[in-house]
């Protein structure tokens, strides 16, 4: 795909910014991009990449005009292909938050409406406001429970969760080294798709990224079913198994807009061929509680380093020039006002979850709950997981099963933001906890599992046929699938795209 150069500079695109605070910076050199298959095509790159010619702050106090010494693999990737990057997108202090309003860089508006101030999503708010207000073609993000899919879907946008381990985490600021997964959004799966495709390569530098031949393996497993069954009319879906979780669809949710929009979805891809059954995923309810442990114990293990003694802020505590032996306070207080308040309450909470007393009761329990998530999906894929196999080349199916699954990417449309206290924290009594625990759930069982999950604009004419319209803002899908089906699921959304164009 072809992309257009922006007519427009940095000088209009910071103009444009002022109501969002999408950016936390601009690319202001004057270098060109090389020639490639990317030429033309402008990115905008999460704050908690790294990029040696912008700072990397990750949207936090400890980490102020931090620049890093290299690029992100994924960085270079996408310039030596030609790709323009043009800014650092605001983000959640380290990827913690779900609403892009934990950020030293202040939070972002969705542009989807700047005038009633809601919020973008997080923790990838700046990446997907960015591309809704068409500052960019498309941009990185990064996803721990949810934090492309969420944002994707409060602001109207494209988002994509690849596989954990098929794109290079070689650069990324960590929060939660199992989880954290290096993602695209763009107004247009064929965009995400044209991006992701160049992103999704091995990389030696990064331990968790898996080699060639076993991604090939998995994907070729994931669309055999699909492509014998294909057509050369692209309405029929005959063949294509959807799994609808019940799990995701609870019935306090039955009236609610979102859920009614899903169904016609469903609804549509039914009279198209498509075969929808009803599937189970009972340790769903157990998910959440294993991820905030999980991801919790591993950010306090990964934020350890800013201890205000090696690199970053440093906040000098009473009696350090009387040359009194100061390093646990140093450490303290750097790290008390360094890290935002979110950030310091999972940093407590991981720490006591790694404690000697809890270690058993909390984080190992944790992980045997997520191994039971990873064999609730297997059990309701055609294909089997080719990470669980003792070989690479698995039996390629069971003897039933669904191709993917798919389900709300958010319970509500985009909130309103909180407002901040004195301290300039938001308000938590502003927020209700309870449609954030729900909503969590949606997102976070694919990250636990590392499986591939996309978010896909509900079309307006879908959205149209409820009879409660909701409140007119966007509304996202989102598409699930075996490890290593990341192009499967593509193709699925890409499918969900079209309805609009090609009529319902």
């Amino acid at each position: 795909m072809l992309l257009r150069r922006f007519a427009s500079n940095v000088s209009a695109l910071r103009a444009k910014d002022v109501s969002i605070n999408a950016f936390v910076a601009f690319n202001d050199s004057e270098s060109v991009s090389s020639n490639g298959p990317l030429n033309g095509c402008t990115i905008a790159v999460k704050d908690n990449i790294c990029t040696s010619h912008l700072p990397t702050t990750a949207s936090s106090a400890i980490l102020k005009d931090f620049h890093s010494p290299f690029d992100a693999t994924v960085v270079q990737i996408l310039t030596k292909n030609g790709a323009e990057i043009i800014g650092k997108t605001n983000c959640d202090e380290f990827g913690m938050g779900s609403l892009n309003i934990h950020s030293v860089h202040g939070p972002v508006v969705n542009p989807f409406n700047v005038e009633e101030r809601r919020a973008a999503g997080g923790s990838s708010g700046g990446s997907a406001a960015a591309v809704a207000a068409g500052l960019c073609h498309a941009a990185l993000g990064t996803d721990t429970g949810g934090s492309i899919r969420l944002p994707a879907s409060y602001c109207g946008v494209v988002g994509l969760k690849p596989s954990y381990g098929l794109v290079s985490r070689h650069g990324i600021i960590s929060y939660a080294d199992s989880l954290d997964t290096v993602g695209v959004l763009a107004k247009d799966v064929s965009t995400v798709e044209n991006v992701f495709g160049h992103i999704n390569k091995h990389d030696y530098r990064d331990p968790t990224s898996i080699d060639e031949r076993v991604r090939e393996r998995a994907r070729n497993l994931s669309l055999e079913q699909y492509e014998s069954n294909r057509h050369s009319n692209t309405q029929d879906l005959k063949g294509l198994r959807i799994g609808v979780p019940q799990e995701y669809f609870p019935s306090e949710l039955s009236s609610n807009p979102i859920i009614s929009s899903i169904r016609n979805i469903l609804s549509l891809l039914r009279s198209r061929g498509a075969t929808v059954l009803p599937v189970s995923l009972p340790s769903t309810k157990y998910a959440l509680s294993a991820y905030y442990v999980i991801a919790s114990a591993e950010g306090s293990s990964c934020l350890s380093r800013y201890d205000g003694i090696e690199y970053g802020l440093r906040v000098k505590p009473p009696g350090e020039e009387n040359n009194i032996d100061t390093s646990a306070k140093i450490y303290a207080h750097t790290r008390s006002h360094g890290f935002g308040r979110e950030v310091r309450k999972r940093i407590l909470l991981g720490t006591y979850a790694l404690s000697a007393d809890a270690f058993d009761n909390y984080f190992l329990q944790a992980q045997r709950v997520r191994q039971m998530v990873r064999d609730d999906f297997d059990s309701v894929f055609f294909v089997s997981n080719i990470l669980a196999s003792s070989s690479t080349t698995p039996k390629s199916r069971k003897t039933d099963g669904v191709d993917v699954l798919i389900h709300p990417s958010a319970i509500r449309t985009a909130p309103r933001l909180p407002i901040a206290d004195d301290a300039g924290e938001p308000e938590s009594a502003s927020r209700d906890t309870l449609q954030d625990y729900v909503q969590d759930v949606l997102t976070v069982p694919a990250s636990l599992a590392g499986l591939p999950a996309l978010s896909v604009p509900v079309p307006q004419a879908v959205r149209n046929q409820n009879v409660e319209k909701g409140d007119g803002w966007p509304i996202g899908v989102s598409v699930v699938g075996q490890w290593g089906s990341d192009e499967l699921v593509l193709k699925v959304g890409r499918i969900i795209e079209e309805m609009e164009r090609n009529g319902l």
